[in-house]
């Protein structure tokens, strides 16, 4: 019997091994240093806040497994020896495969900071990190103020969490606006002051220069690079981005880059070895799409898809149109098609922004200003349909029907404000001034 082995137990390894199993009756062994059990990762923060207990982030049965006949075991894989198909792990046992996945996921990125390695510094990936956090800041007795060094998603969900406990903190962000790298200014501005409103103490065009320890190798504070400032502190997040996990790979002749490099069958320059999820890269990327995407919906895709070659259907990995979502403490935020900050906006690209008087509620469309078709749209505060604008961004929509028909995207529940005639009143009125 064939047997599959899944370096891995994320979304992208478990839903190949579901998939796999739905279709077929191979062998399949799902490998995890990290835990026994797949959990949701994106829910992490919300056990540290206590809307949940870590059980509830772990969507099968423990029995499901051994239901489903899917081999779990908790190992770390130290070396890979692609030519007679063996892992050797690191309690110096081994295991041998007919077809190998890689789906390690990412790390935490760190870009050699001194001290960057002491007691009391962590990310927020892994479980580890949940346990560890837990232990350095359960309140605002033992953790006086946190440090948060980068601003991006994973930094503002850390920031909300000890903010829950009422823990300070200090985020030092390099942008001269909160991840205006990513989104338009008005939406960067807006997130800015969101983020500042929440007591947060938002320092913007900082870099960290050196985190300092006390006399038991523990972080005591950070030194800003740009002012020299020493902020003391008792906890240091490092949320500065992640990167592909796949350090177990190097003497392989498994071939990386950034990440382990895949075709869009995602097979790697090994036979029977792949790669799906963060620690996947496409060696051409797919449209506008970065070469590696570390998010939770393209993993799951992925793992789809390579279930289905694995299972006698070779097909290639099509993620179609480009959607996310995330939240910013109160403020929801959803995106659709491409919105690119003024730094990497396209040629031809247009946008149309409106802003709410209450600061937390937005829209920013982007289209194409010669043949005006609407090309994607990030929406804050306000709930959208994913199937509606998928369907539009397909189907190559103008912006003029967009906004025409923007009340049959609306996804808020009944009672909540609609904000469709206003959206569109502004529209015209921008329009008219434009064409003016």
């Amino acid at each position: 019997m064939e047997h599959i082995v899944i370096i891995g137990n994320g979304v992208s390894g478990v839903t190949l091994a579901r998939h796999i199993r739905k279709k077929s009756d191979k062998k399949i062994t799902l490998i995890s240093d990290e835990t026994d059990y797949f959990f949701s990762r994106t829910a992490l923060m919300y056990v540290y806040m206590g809307h949940m207990k870590f059980e509830h982030t772990q969507p099968y049965e423990n029995w499901f497994w051994e239901k489903n006949k899917i081999n779990l075991k908790k190992g770390h894989v130290k070396k890979i020896d692609t030519e007679n198909k063996q892992l050797f792990f690191d309690d110096n046992t081994n295991m041998t495969y007919d077809k190998l996945v890689i789906a390690t996921g990412s790390k935490p990125n760190k870009f050699g900071w001194p001290g960057q390695d002491l007691e009391g510094v962590l990310g927020l990936y892994h479980k580890q990190d949940l346990e560890k956090l837990e232990e350095l800041a359960p309140n605002n007795a033992v953790c006086k103020r946190a440090v948060i060094i980068g601003g991006g998603l994973i930094g503002v969900e850390l920031a909300e969490m000890l903010h829950s406990r009422n823990i300070p903190v200090t985020f030092l962000v390099r942008e001269s606006s909160f991840w205006n790298s990513v989104l338009p200014v008005g939406e960067s501005e807006m997130i800015t002051r969101h983020i500042q409103n929440h007591g947060i103490d938002l320092r913007l065009n900082a870099n960290l220069k050196e985190i300092r320890s006390d006399e038991n190798g523990r972080a005591k504070s950070v030194i800003i690079a740009e002012t020299g400032e020493e902020i003391e502190c008792d906890l240091v997040g490092l949320t500065a981005g992640v990167s592909p996990n796949i350090n177990f790979l190097k003497g392989s002749s498994i071939e990386t880059d950034k990440g382990v490099l895949v075709n869009r069958y995602l097979e790697t320059s090994v036979k029977d070895v792949y790669a799906i999820g963060d620690c996947a890269e496409q060696r051409e990327a797919i449209g506008n799409r970065k070469s590696i995407e570390a998010v939770w919906y393209t993993g799951r895709m992925m793992g789809e898809t390579l279930a289905q070659t694995l299972c006698g259907n070779r097909i290639q990995y099509n993620p179609g149109n480009w959607f996310n979502s995330a939240k910013f403490f109160d403020i929801e935020y959803q995106t659709y098609g491409w919105v690119f900050s003024e730094k990497n906006k396209k040629e031809n690209e247009q946008h149309f922004h409106w802003k709410h008087k209450s600061d937390t509620k937005c829209i920013t469309i982007a289209y194409d200003k010669n043949s005006r078709k609407f090309l994607g749209i990030n929406a804050f505060g306000i709930r959208m349909r994913h199937e509606v604008f998928n369907r539009w961004l397909t189907k190559e929509k103008t912006i003029d029907f967009v906004i025409e028909s923007l009340h049959e995207a609306n996804f808020d529940p009944e009672f909540y404000k609609k904000y469709e005639k206003e959206i569109r009143e502004a529209y015209h009125q921008q329009s008219e001034t434009i064409n003016a």
